[in-house]
């Protein structure tokens, strides 16, 4: 289990990986607030498996895409060792730096970039059923709220629930929770042996 942690710290720097890095479909819309330079992103406080304090700064915007620098503490010795193969992680003693993710934040939805694998992580206006293509793969909207009963921050929101199945390195699935408003939510990775873990996201902006 500790080394599957290794993806929570990519996707809460914001976004994720587990397709190939073949762009098919890309959001529209106007510029959020969520993806302008100083705007932060953070996680839940509380360790898990040695890692917390989870958080990512946007330090350029170009083109629409967004480029956060991320960082967490981590004292598990196997998961630093994992990171120190990755030229966009550092690792010093117990704190662990990434650099370069790109994401593009718009009134539509939310898109990872490169250097971890694009793809469309969800759209505003989605219906169950929607799919978005990313290489090989896809994700797909599992569920749309009508009312607010997605506990989130103090208060119920809706969300739109969004599920990837990538199904490798001990992940079998990736549910992605996001909201018009607040953007991404949470994220929860299930993993080969059913284990659950969930991540609130929270955003110094809003749309």
């Amino acid at each position: 289990m500790k080394p599957r942690i290794i993806f929570i710290i990519f996707f809460i720097s914001i976004a994720l990986f587990s397709c190939k890095k073949v762009k098919t479909e890309s959001i529209g819309g106007a510029q959020s607030a969520m993806g302008l330079v100083g705007a932060t992103v953070a996680s839940s406080s509380s360790a898990v498996a040695g890692v917390s304090a989870i958080t990512g700064t946007v330090k350029t915007l170009s083109d629409g895409v967004s480029s956060f620098n991320g960082s967490a503490v981590i004292t598990n010795t196997t998961i630093k060792n994992i990171l120190s193969s990755y030229a966009a992680a550092t690792v010093t003693g117990n704190n662990v730096t990434i650099t370069d993710v790109k994401v593009k934040f718009t009134s539509e939805g939310i898109e990872s970039f490169g250097p971890l694998e694009p793809g469309i992580i969800a759209k505003f206006d989605a219906k169950v059923g929607d799919t978005y293509p990313c290489g090989s793969g896809k994700r797909t909207v599992k569920a749309v709220s009508t009312t607010d009963d997605f506990y989130w921050g103090g208060m119920g929101i809706k969300v739109i629930t969004v599920e990837e199945t990538p199904n490798k390195l001990g992940i079998k699935k990736i549910t992605y929770f996001s909201n018009h408003k607040w953007g991404l939510a949470a994220v929860e990775f299930t993993f080969d042996d059913n284990s659950v873990a969930r991540f609130p996201v929270f955003s110094s902006a809003s749309n």
